[in-house]
């Protein structure tokens, strides 16, 4: 049967091939020199060609074939594939796999084969490499090749270099043609360039040796054996991980799902990844809705993060510090249910040490915490002002000694009891001699001892860290830096622009751009302009430094936090907020000079960090946190403001002439040409003429939320003042305190800005040092006078009319 299909099939094919090859030689013979001739040439070159791969494919079917009858039955049901044919043989070609592995080693066009007794061991030549450079140490006169395979490596050994070359060659040749589908025409061509297969290939592999890919299947793009690019892996149970992979382990962005078992849900994981282990900044929806958002280290919560449950059962959301998947360091828990906010220390997942519980009702208290129950006595500050100092329970029931201090003065002492149906009792003395509680204790300020600034949100600031003295690599950028990301969407955005191709627009925010752009500005004319774009850049790494310490400021302070009793918190937390961020530019700039080899410049002006800090960054951050810090400022001077309001009232039913003689202002200064009078209308009922460019000047001083506009502001007022007396004066007039004051108090009462105490308070605590003792101390001094001045003639106005009432 055999011989008749050779007849038929193969021998006139031959035949056929052996005439042409015949015919064109004598055609080629005929020619002359030139392009016909080179025409047949090159016929004739593949005509041998087709010969040569006719005859190679029947010598592979015929050595195969004799394969097939030399090895047992079992071998062959599992090898014997009709398209399979053998390319080599280590029998025909002598070597051997490492010690003990293998009798015989079989070259397939498809697969390479070991035997080993009655065993063996395939491998699909598309995950097969060859390493000619064998690192194992040979024995004397052994040539090695090192072979690669996902989950397996071995070594195959010759007894001479040409033997080694041929197995090479032919190993490299059928990998390539396998990678490629389809052979070579001819089988075998000639050595050199484009031989070598690719190492980097793309394919499916099911891993079925132990380990943490066991019986995964990997489909993606591989290097050296090794799953190394993008890829997805898929388990049996449902579990699945789609992102960067590099030398066989997970590393760089990357989506894991992990099915919960009694539920039909998944824990969705979108993180970074560092050597097959979450590290750096993610976002975690587990199946139960909780989310998280922050830190991993190791597979575990670690450092700043953000714990929320949305669900309508039981509302929460944590904000702090996170060590090995707990709760642990400084943080802000939101119940959602009692209305509360806890700030404070925490342990293991429970609040312990010291810690801040504000209400939604204005009740605020300071206690110790241990594995989360309350201990030891505490400080409560109700919302009509009075203060309790003592032992009291989770209801806020005072138990045991303590001491009450109303708002009116008086003090309660002694033993406080609560028995179910009688109400709270007390045994102790009341001290009636206080006029008024002091404001110490009213508007006493939590916090500050129990928890410095330096120790809040470390976790924060130690990424930014890390990411500079990692030399702030591009491809670790939002691993380190990456919570300005709040949302999965936002998430996948960020890393498609990470490894996109980058428009015109966004050029200048690449790593190596930003670093060089940072010695560019080192000109404080030109540094303020560029931190203040980079600040608000979401792109830049102090814009993302910026973003974060907003999300942890609003979790502390907006909302049920804006009490009075943690200005100060707030307040030296944003100061905090610029220095940290100066100095991690001072750290960005460092960092690129160094690589440059230069040496950063000396400070000539003689200024410190803390001052540089305060001069030139806390005006740029002050607008991200000014909704929470200003209201907490109203919050705190709001019984100041009400009486000045009061004030400002009483003070605007005077016309503009009465309210002139009223505040002692010297007549030869008043403005009388700028009440200009209507028909039947007479001056002395004019009101808000005087001085009005002044007053529409100050009135600006709640447009902006820089302390230093509202100082050039005040100056701008002043000038005015000055300006308008100047020619009601007919000449320059330099304005001393004694007409400066009555001047500006009017100015002040006409233009009513609301809130007047929290303005110069904040300008007060937030302005520039270096304008202590200068002239904007000066007006802000005066300024300060006159709305306490306010304040008194309305306190005593009261305290007159209260006198009177009185027989």
């Amino acid at each position: 049967m055999s011989l008749a299909l050779y007849t038929v099939l193969h021998k006139p094919i031959r035949d056929h091939v052996e005439q042409y090859i015949l015919l064109l030689t004598k055609l080629n013979e005929a020619l002359k020199e030139g392009p016909e001739k080179d025409l047949v040439t090159s016929a004739i070159k593949e005509y041998v060609k087709l010969e040569s791969f006719i005859s190679q494919v029947l010598d592979e079917a015929c050595f195969t074939k004799a394969l097939w009858k030399s090895l047992g039955y079992k071998f062959t049901d599992m090898l014997c594939v009709p398209e399979r044919r053998l390319l080599e043989d280590s029998r025909n070609l002598p070597i051997s796999a490492s010690t003990n592995r293998s009798d015989r080693i079989l070259l397939f066009d498809d697969v390479l084969v070991l035997i080993q007794g009655n065993s063996f061991q395939s491998f699909d030549l598309k995950l097969v490499w060859v390493d000619k450079n064998c690192r194992e140490k040979s024995a004397p006169g052994v040539y090695g090749l090192h072979i690669i395979t996902p989950e397996e490596t071995f070594f195959l050994s010759a007894k001479d270099p040409q033997m080694k070359a041929v197995w090479q060659w032919k190993l490299n040749q059928a990998i390539r043609q396998a990678l490629k589908g389809k052979r070579d025409f001819p089988l075998w061509g000639k050595t050199g360039e484009g031989t070598e297969p690719p190492s980097c290939r793309f394919f499916t592999y099911v891993f079925r040796l132990e380990g943490k890919f066991k019986n995964a299947t990997y489909e993606g793009e591989w290097h050296w054996g090794k799953p190394h690019g993008k890829g997805t892996l898929k388990w049996r149970d449902g579990r699945n991980h789609v992102g960067d992979f590099k030398e066989g382990l997970e590393h760089g962005f990357g989506i894991c799902l992990v099915p919960r078992r009694s539920e039909d849900r998944y824990d969705c994981y979108k993180c970074h990844w560092y050597e097959g282990k979450m590290r750096g900044y993610g976002i975690c929806e587990y199946g139960n809705e909780m989310v998280y958002k922050g830190y991993f280290k190791d597979d575990l919560r670690q450092g700043f993060g953000i714990l929320e449950n949305p669900s309508a059962d039981h509302p929460f959301k944590y904000t702090g510090q996170w060590e090995n998947d707990k709760k642990n360091g400084y943080g802000v828990w939101d119940d959602k249910d009692r209305g509360e906010r806890y700030i404070g220390m925490w342990h293991d997942d429970h609040k312990h040490g010291q810690g801040i519980v504000v209400t939604q009702s204005g009740v605020c208290y300071q206690r110790t915490f241990h594995a989360g129950r309350m201990v030891g006595s505490g400080i409560l500050l109700l919302e009509d002002d009075s203060v309790y100092e003592g032992n009291f329970m989770e209801d806020l029931t005072f138990v045991g000694k303590g001491k009450l201090s109303f708002a009116n003065g008086f003090v309660l002492e002694g033993t406080f009891t609560n028995k179910l149906g009688q109400g709270l009792q007390t045994q102790g003395i009341l001290n009636t001699s206080n006029e008024q509680l002091d404001d110490r204790i009213t508007k006493a300020q939590l916090g500050l001892e129990e928890f410095p600034v330096e120790e809040r949100w470390k976790g924060i600031y130690d990424q930014f860290l890390e990411f500079i003295h990692s030399g702030c690599k591009e491809e670790t950028e939002e691993s380190f830096t990456g919570f300005h990301i709040q949302t999965s969407k936002e998430l996948r955005k960020s890393q498609e622009y990470l490894f996109c191709q980058r428009g015109t627009e966004d050029v200048s925010w690449k790593m190596e751009d930003i670093l060089e752009e940072l010695v560019q500005h080192q000109e404080l004319k030109s540094l303020q302009p560029y931190l203040d774009k980079a600040l608000k850049s979401s792109l830049h790494p102090l814009g993302k430094l910026l973003k974060a310490l907003m999300i942890a400021f609003q979790a502390t302070y907006s909302g049920i936090g804006a009490n009075r009793h943690l200005l100060t918190m707030a307040q030296e937390e944003v100061k905090y907020y610029a220095k940290k961020i100066w100095e991690f530019y001072q750290g960005l700039l460092h960092l690129v000079l160094e690589q440059k080899g230069q040496l950063p410049t000396k400070s000539v002006d003689g200024e410190t960090n803390d001052q540089k800090a305060c001069s030139i960054v806390l005006p740029l951050i002050l607008p991200c946190f000014y909704p929470e810090l200003f209201m907490l400022y109203m919050l705190y001077h709001e019984r100041e403001d009400d009486l000045y309001c009061q004030g400002i009232v009483d003070l605007s039913l005077f016309p503009d002439i009465k309210l002139l003689e009223f505040l002692d202002v010297q007549k030869h200064l008043w403005p009388l040409k700028d009440l200009t009078l209507t028909t039947n209308q007479r001056r002395s009922l004019i009101k808000d003429k005087c001085f009005l460019s002044a007053t529409e000047c100050l009135q600006k001083l709640i447009t902006t939320v820089d302390p230093r506009e509202k100082l050039v502001i005040l100056q701008k007022t002043y000038e005015e003042i000055e300006s308008t007396v100047s020619r009601v004066v007919e000449k320059d007039y330099k304005l001393p305190m004694d007409d400066l004051l009555p001047l500006l108090m009017y100015v002040v009462s006409r233009a009513k800005i609301q809130h007047l105490g929290a303005e110069i308070h904040l300008i007060r605590d937030l302005m520039d040092p270096t304008n202590q003792g200068g002239l904007y101390d000066f007006l802000l001094t005066a300024l300060e006078s006159c709305y306490e001045h306010i304040q008194r003639m309305r306190l005593h106005q009261r305290e007159n009319c209260h006198g009177t009432h009185n027989p």
